[in-house]
Order: structure tokens, then C-alpha cells, then sequence
């Protein structure tokens, strides 16, 4: 039989069903990562550097080993030796060498029968350190007195004469940037600074780890990628990767933060030593000292613009530093940067910087939200100074199908055009202002991904299915799943169960990032559900007596595909599968691959701010997100995916920020004084979707989940700057730094 991949009239897809996980989490019976327990389960803790950077003299664990209840303590010394690359930065990182390279960085761990006693026993293990000369800023650790934190560390992309600290380099564009400055009327150069802030889920890391003398292991974890835990702790520790178990607990947030691992390679090492399993879980100030923040960054932008809004060339520098080891995502910055707009002259770099901080992890989109400030203030300071309307100049300029990206490939299908028409039409954008207010829009981009995947879907003798992805649900994906296999199978939703499979009942899984797991799982479920439906119509075939061409899959029944085939009644799903162990056998269905045609993302946001100027104080009445989705499976998940990102983007560009002092150390460890939103921070959030298909996916799907927190850092500058009539230069924009601007325009 023939299966068109391509559908555009749905069934199923595009509702709004209850979520499968739903009953789970309200009455409490979900498990998180720091819900399981074990018998004879022992408790961990880490001991953690109280300098920014300094050598490790020496360690003494004797009276930590010595206290009762105690059974094992680990070092440096209990991991696996000789790893490079990848590994080698994650082992670092997860527990340090020979330097302490930044303050929170784990020296020890200690295993205790009680949380009260691993605690008192970290406190006893005693560190001698030698305090080495640190460096917390990205420009600072540009500057050619900087102390060097890690020499030999750079790769070869990095031009000659830069400072060891810097260890990545990125170049790339088109066109003639000086020949294109000079054809324009106004070119404006301004710099831009944002700080590091922290993803700031509400569950901490948590995990509990059963390591056998023979290498056999247990691992459960909150985790974004258990595959990815299963590789690196298998390396760390030195142990083969098959005989790692990896079981992805529900997860209290992620945002990107728990993508890579801090804690379970410690929780092996310290059950292997204890031969008992071991629970550990951070603490808050843990998690902001000494988990992965976004990169801070220092960013220069020049745009020329003619008189009728036309962009005749634009440039970027883009600095970032990712903590103490290689990886600052300068590379996505720099090709976000100009992506919304089809340039003819175009060049963006990026420097990737280490200074003594945690190494950065992903924060949904990352890179991309620093680059949209920088460029998308100043279109905005060009539209000021041209006195153009900011949505019809980006409409102008604006990529679409063909246009070649200013990062190199030309755009298949996109809807940015889609989102700054709605963004135009909507009602918000031509509402009257309030005295004291200002309105801000900017575009945002980011390039979705689609990774290696393994599906499988499996039907029960009563017609129901169980699905089994690899992908952890931190957006609403077992919902969406369900429904593409509904759609697929012609069957309704509440007869599909998808489950998180582990690590041993599946094939690899790349992590749920990149906004990915709809369009990737989803893909591979739809085309898992396709293979079961090729053996439902084949056992049809036999039964009927006739060639499996000539039945056809319709409505969940196997049906004659035409007049010439027969007239025979429709074999429903629930029919076939009742007979199956007599007619060949369990009929299930997998796939697996690394699909291509993930769709880049476009969205668009409209900002109105209200700025005291007597206090600095900023407050958001009104906010609207307009995003392609390309379709939504779920619109009342993807709805929650706008509003989340410009949550977030709300706290990111008013409040949150990593405050170190001059020692190098953190200064807002909790989220007392590390501030995130609170529900009286925020506005309704208004929500248009905008679907242009996805011609890679065959229900169109592009992922939603990281382009909603590109825009808001820009649109909210842009509104505030309007609001306070002074532009600003630096994130967050909190009420000192807004005084200060005002103070120093007079």
C-alpha cells in the first residue's frame, strides 16, 4: 500500500485534549527526581569551593571517614583517568581537578546514612587551596592583563594575538559591509551588555544512583536527555555504557538547564565506593552557584539604513563567556543575530570567552536572546531617528521563502512575514498609550533541530496502543505524541498511552532540546504508527484474499482501496488486532533516524512598559506573542510555550541577573535575591499562532518551544527605553540602572 506522508485536514491534531500526565501531578502521585527511594539508600554531599579560582593543595578526608554513619567519601581520584574532549571539560566541571575554577565548584562528596550526617561530614572534610587570581567579566577577560584560567584551551579558529582566554572563535556573513554602510542615510553603532541569568526551574537537580563492584547500574534522574546521562556517566566512571540503566524521573523544569549532568556521576561514584544506593539532591544555592546559567555578554551592532527603511548593511561582534570551560554558544549568537532580515551586506563574529564562573548551559534558545537585543535596539534607535513605523520597516526587510540567511543556507517555508502582518493587524499594536508608557516590538529567530530519534508503538489485542519515545516531556510532548499516532491511526486519542521509556528498552535518544521533540519524535511516530498500519492492511489482505496494494488504511479500518478489490466490509483496528497471535503474530511499529527538515522558527512580540521615573520601577500591562508553529498539535500547549518564553523573557530583562562580588564570589545564591517573576510581575499574555507548514514534517510541526524567549529581551528594551525617553544599553533593566540612565541623559 502507498502512504502519503503529506496531510493538511486533520482529524485529531489541533485539539485541545486533557493532558495524560495532568491527574498525575495534581494529586501528587508524579514522581520527581528527588521522589524515589531505595532500600538501604544512603545520602550525599558535595563539598564545593569557596574561591573563585584557586589551586588545590591538598585534601584530608580522614575525619569525614571517621564519623559514624559515614560510607564513602570520593574525590578526583575515584573517576575514570585519560578522558579528553567532551568528556574531559564534563568531568572537570563535575568535579574538579587540580584548580578550583570557580566559586560552587565541587572538590569532594561524601555518602552518609542520613541527609543531617552527609551534611556535618562535608563540613569536616578540610581543603587547602591556594588562591589564584580570578576574572568574572567577559571583557575583562579579553584584556591582556587578565589572569589565564585555563592555557591551551583554545582551539584553532582563534586568530593570533588574542588572549588565551579566549578559546572559540566565529566568523561568518556576505556582501560588501563597507560598500553597503556608504549606501545608506543613517548608520548607527551602538554596544549592548546583558548578564548571565539561571533557567530558574523549580526542581532542583536531583538523582538516585546504584553502582555494582561489576559495573552494573541504576541511575534515576530529572533529566532532559537520559541517553545523553547514560554516556557521560558511563565515561566518568569509567564503566561500559550498556550496563547503565538510565530512568528519566518526571521533571519540575528544564528550560535547557538539565541537558548535561552536575550530581549523578557523583551519586555513582559514591555507590560504587559504599556498594549502597545513593540519593543526592541540591539545594537551591547549589543549583545558581554551581549549575549551568546562560552566558553574560558584551555585543557591538552597526546597521545602515536608507531614509524608506531599507537595511543596506549590518554588522556584530558578539562576545560571550561560558564559565570556566569551552562551549559559550557565540556561534548561535552571531547567526541569530541578522536572521530575521534578508541582507545584502552582512557580517556577524563571535568570540566564545572562559572566565572563573560555572560552565553555561542551554536556556531554551541560547545565544539568540542577547543577539535580538543588541540588533533589535537598534532598528528600533533607526526607526526613532527616520521617524518610520517599526513593524512596517521590518515587514520591509523581512526573510522569507528564499531569502539567503545571513548565516548562509536560503529559508524553505517560514512565517515571519505571517507574524508581522498579525503583529500589524492586531489590535495591541494601534491601542492608545497611556502618559508614562512606551511600546516595543522586535523579531526573533532560532533554528530548530531535529537529532537522532527512536520510536516504538506497539498495539494491545483490545485496539489500544502503547507508544514508548526516548524523549523526557518537559512541554506537553505525550500529548502531542498521542495525537499525531491518533491522527495516524484513525483512532481516538484516549486510546494511546505514551510512556518515557528508559534507556534499556529503546534505541539511543538524542536530548529534549532544540525544540526538537514534536517535530522529531513526532515524525518518528507518525511513521512508527505508519508501519503498524502497512502490517494491519497486509494481515487484511490475507484475509480477504487479495494483494496487499489493493487495501488502504481509512479512518482506523482497513478498507479495499477500490471497486476493482472486492466488496468487503471495513476491518476496523480493534478487529485485526484480536486475531493477531493467530494471524502472524504482535503487530508494532518503530522507527529510527536522524531526521533533517526540523523548520527554523520566527515569532514576533509586541511590548507595552511602564517606567516610574521617580523609582526606576518598570511594570508590563501589556504583552502579545505572535509565533509560527507551523501547525500546532496542541494549541493549548503551544499557547503555554508563547507565554512561558515571555515570562521568562519578562524576568530576564527586569529583574534576574548573576551578581558576583570583587572576590569573585556569588552574591544572590537564592532566589530571595535572585528575583524571578512572580504571578503579580506579569500581564495577561496574549497568544496569536501563526501556522505556516513545515515542509519537513508531514503535518507541517516546527518546534515551538525556544523562539519565545528570543524577542522579549528587545521588544521589553525597545518599550522601556520609549517609556523613560533614554535608550538602554544593558539587561536587566532594574530600577538603579534605569535611575542611572536618567540621571546620566539630564
Amino acid at each position: 500500500m502507498a502512504l502519503d506522508d503529506r496531510k493538511s485536514d486533520f482529524t485529531f491534531v489541533g485539539t485541545r485534549p486533557d493532558r495524560p500526565d495532568g491527574l498525575d501531578k495534581v494529586t501528587g502521585r508524579a514522581k520527581f527526581g528527588a521522589d524515589a527511594v531505595a532500600p538501604g539508600m544512603l545520602f550525599g554531599a558535595i563539598v564545593r569551593s569557596p574561591h573563585a579560582h584557586a589551586r588545590i593543595v591538598k585534601i584530608d578526608t580522614s575525619k569525614a571517614e571517621a564519623m559514624k554513619g559515614v560510607k564513602a567519601v570520593v574525590t578526583r581520584a575515584d573517576f575514570a583517568t585519560g578522558l579528553t574532549g567532551e568528556f574531559w571539560n564534563v568531568q572537570e566541571n563535575v568535579m574538579a581537578g587540580d584548580t578550583a575554577l570557580y566559586d560552587g565548584h565541587a572538590v569532594a562528596a561524601v555518602a552518609a546514612t542520613s541527609a543531617l550526617d552527609a551534611r556535618d561530614a562535608a563540613k569536616l572534610i578540610e581543603v587547602e587551596y591556594e588562591v589564584l587570581p580570578h576574572v568574572t567579566d567577559v571583557d575583562k577577560a579579553m584584556a591582556a592583563d587578565a589572569p589565564v584560567i585555563r592555557d591551551g584551551t583554545a582551539d584553532g579558529s582563534v586568530p593570533e594575538g588574542m588572549h588565551p582566554n579566549v578559546v572559540r572563535y566565529h566568523e561568518s556573513g556576505h556582501g560588501d559591509v563597507a560598500a553597503g554602510f556608504a549606501e545608506a542615510d543613517l548608520v548607527i553603532e551602538d554596544s549592548f551588555k546583558t548578564e548571565a541569568t539561571h533557567q530558574g526551574y523549580i526542581e532542583p537537580h536531583a538523582c538516585l544512583a546504584s553502582l555494582g563492584a561489576d559495573g552494573k547500574g541504576e541511575l534515576w534522574c530529572t533529566t532532559q536527555g537520559h541517553w545523553y546521562a547514560q554516556k557521560h556517566c558511563a565515561a566518568l566512571l569509567g564503566i561500559e555504557t550498556s550496563q547503565l540503566r538510565v530512568t528519566a524521573s518526571e521533571i519540575g523544569g528544564g528550560f535547557g538547564g538539565k541537558t548535561t549532568v552536575f550530581i549523578e556521576p557523583v551519586a555513582l561514584a559514591l555507590s560504587r565506593k559504599a556498594n549502597r544506593p545513593v540519593k543526592l539532591v541540591m539545594s537551591r544555592s547549589e543549583v545558581l552557584r554551581a549549575t549551568g546559567p546562560t552566558s553574560s555578554t558584551s555585543m557591538d551592532v552597526k546597521i545602515g539604513m536608507k531614509k524608506d527603511g531599507t537595511i543596506t548593511a549590518a554588522e556584530g561582534v558578539f562576545r560571550l563567556q561560558g564559565g570556566a570551560f569551552p562551549g559559550a554558544p557565540m556561534e548561535f549568537t552571531a547567526m541569530c543575530a541578522f536572521a530575521p532580515y534578508a541582507l545584502e551586506n552582512v557580517r556577524q563574529v563571535g568570540y566564545d570567552v572562559i572566565a572563573n564562573r560555572p560552565k553555561q548551559a542551554a536556556y531554551r534558545a541560547p545565544g539568540s536572546p542577547m543577539a535580538a537585543f543588541a540588533v533589535e535596539s537598534v532598528i528600533d534607535l533607526l526607526c526613532q531617528e527616520l521617524d518610520l513605523d517599526p513593524v512596517e520597516v521590518r515587514l520591509k526587510n523581512a526573510s522569507k521563502k528564499g531569502t539567503k540567511a545571513s548565516y548562509g543556507p536560503r529559508f524553505d517555508d517560514i512565517g515571519l512575514v505571517e507574524c508581522l502582518e498579525a503583529a500589524r493587524d492586531h489590535p495591541h499594536y494601534s491601542a492608545p498609550l497611556e502618559q508614562g508608557q512606551g511600546r516595543g516590538i522586535s523579531c526573533g529567530f532560532w533554528f530548530n533541530h531535529g537529532g537522532e530519534t527512536s520510536v516504538s508503538l506497539a498495539l494491545s489485542e483490545d485496539g489500544t496502543v502503547q507508544v514508548s519515545v526516548g524523549t523526557p516531556d518537559i512541554g506537553g510532548s505525550r500529548a502531542s505524541m498521542a495525537l499525531m499516532a491518533s491522527e495516524t491511526l484513525g483512532i481516538p486519542y484516549e486510546n494511546i498511552r505514551v510512556t518515557i521509556a528508559d534507556t534499556a528498552t529503546l534505541g539511543y535518544n538524542d536530548v529534549s532540546h532544540g525544540s526538537r521533540v514534536t517535530y522529531a519524535s513526532g515524525l518518528a511516530t507518525i511513521k512508527a504508527a505508519q508501519a503498524a498500519i502497512a502490517e494491519m492492511c497486509k494481515r487484511a489482505a490475507a484475509k480477504w484474499g487479495i494483494p496487499e496494494d489493493a487495501v488502504k488504511w481509512e479512518d482506523g479500518c482497513a478498507v479495499p482501496s477500490g471497486p476493482n478489490a472486492g466488496d468487503f466490509e471495513p476491518l476496523a483496528m480493534a478487529d485485526i488486532t484480536a486475531d493477531m497471535g493467530a494471524t502472524g503474530g504482535p503487530i508494532s511499529g518503530h522507527f529510527e533516524a536522524t531526521p533533517e527538515g526540523a523548520g527554523v522558527s520566527f515569532g514576533v512580540h509586541i511590548v507595552d512598559a511602564q517606567v516610574d521615573p521617580e523609582t526606576g520601577k518598570t511594570s508590563i500591562p501589556r504583552y502579545t506573542v505572535i509565533q509560527d508553529a507551523g501547525k500546532a498539535v496542541h494549541p493549548a500547549y503551544v499557547e503555554g510555550q508563547f507565554q512561558g518564553g515571555a515570562a521568562q523573557g519578562i524576568g530576564w530583562a527586569l529583574n534576574e541577573e548573576y551578581i558576583y562580588g570583587e572576590d569573585g564570589r556569588l552574591q544572590n545564591a537564592v532566589f530571595l535575591d535572585y528575583r524571578i517573576p512572580v504571578a503579580s510581575d506579569l500581564p495577561m499574555i496574549d497568544t496569536v499562532i501563526v501556522e505556516v507548514p513545515n515542509p519537513g514534517h508531514p503535518y507541517g510541526v516546527r518546534g515551538v518551544g525556544e523562539t519565545g524567549i528570543v524577542p522579549p529581551l528587545a521588544a521589553i528594551a525597545n518599550a522601556v527605553s520609549r517609556a523613560a525617553g533614554v535608550r538602554m544599553h544593558e539587561l536587566p533593566m532594574s530600577p538603579p540602572r534605569i535611575l542611572a540612565a536618567l540621571k546620566a541623559d539630564g
